[in-house]
């Protein structure tokens, strides 16, 4: 009977054994860090330190732009009281005296009245070209000519 539950014994520990090992390969396969759950880990882990890095970098920016447009405000609101100041003080002046026109204008140089406008003197040859001419002025390509053979 000794013998039987050795022999059992001895294959209990074989098989637990064997599954050890069949489990201790899983186990490296899932930490694999090409393929596995470790890969992921590790790429998700790079992609938060970037993460990380960008929202710093946007979070200065961001810090730099509002004091930048504090200080451009604050200059805006300057040039608006000064001019609101200017506006009032326009109100303020007197009303400016009318002037006169001078008595004597200047005779024109030119002996042509101003609202005659004289055309230059045209060549022959333009006036021929403008003249109207007899006949239409668009033709069709299959209408025949009158001087074609």
């Amino acid at each position: 009977m000794e013998m039987i539950a050795d022999i059992l014994l001895v294959a209990g520990a074989l098989g637990a054994g064997f599954y050890c090992y069949i489990l201790a390969r899983r186990l490296a396969r899932f930490n694999d860090l090409e393929n596995g759950v470790g890969g992921a880990v590790a790429v998700l882990s790079a992609q938060v330190d970037d993460l990380t890095k960008t929202l710093q970098a946007a979070q200065h920016t961001a810090s730099t732009s509002t004091q930048s447009l504090d200080g451009l405000t604050d200059r805006a609101e300057g040039v608006a009281k000064r001019l609101e100041l200017l506006v009032v003080s326009m109100n303020d002046l007197p009303e400016p005296a009318p002037t006169t026109a001078p008595a004597t204008a200047p005779a024109p140089v030119n002996t042509v009245a101003a609202t005659e406008i004289v055309p230059p003197p045209k060549a022959p040859e333009q006036e021929a070209q403008m003249a109207p001419t007899a006949g239409p002025v668009f033709r069709r390509h299959s209408e025949p000519q009158a001087g074609a053979a």
